[in-house]
């Protein structure tokens, strides 16, 4: 058997509300290996979101709490990793595509300056390599006019245009796993 990519381990998630703490993920375990796709299924509201942003850290916190498990990664423990290790990880080593493009889109800069950005934090890359390699990110993903769109803002983007765009920056670093959150649900 392939060893893991991914391995979660009896992960647990909650947040404080005003009527008490909302257990949100109960003990969730799962191995994600090589080549392999998961999908959580669930209604809407079962904690598949949280669940997902779990494996990099991205629940606000507060209100959110991890209050116990494992996500391993490469022999480390992701939950135990200080801030900058986790930084070093997300984008380049795991990538995430968020539901909702405007929760990850800064409204403030450009389409082009986010995925040129993106890649020379991880990259050791020339600013005008990354903004080539940004125009062919945007053309795999079936954006038309990819040159002009680098000098967009995202609310100057359809909704399915934006989620292009997300994947792009999700898939430039060449992550070697890819967490998706309906990444689908604009297009």
């Amino acid at each position: 058997m392939t060893e893991s990519l991914l391995r979660v381990e009896d992960l647990s998630v909650s947040f404080r509300t005003e009527e008490g703490v909302l257990r949100a993920v109960d003990r969730v375990s799962f191995d994600i290996r090589k080549g392999e796709v998961l999908g959580l299924v669930g209604e809407s509201g079962c904690g598949k979101s949280v669940t997902a942003m779990s494996l990099l850290r991205l629940i606000p916190c507060p209100p959110g709490a991890i209050d116990g498990g494992r996500v391993w990664w490469n022999g480390r423990d992701l939950l135990q990793l200080s801030p900058s290790e986790m930084r070093a990880i997300r984008g380049r080593e795991i990538s995430f595509i968020f539901q909702e493009p405007m929760t990850a889109l800064s409204p403030l800069h450009r389409i082009g300056k986010q995925l040129v950005e993106t890649q020379r934090l991880h990259l050791p890359i020339a600013k005008a390599e990354a903004w080539e390699r940004g125009v062919a990110w945007l053309r795999k993903v079936g954006i038309s006019d990819p040159e002009s769109r680098m000098l967009a803002y995202p609310h100057q983007l359809s909704g399915g245009m934006r989620q292009r765009v997300m994947i792009a920056m999700a898939l430039i670093l060449e992550p070697k796993l890819i967490i998706a959150d309906e990444p689908t649900t604009a297009l």
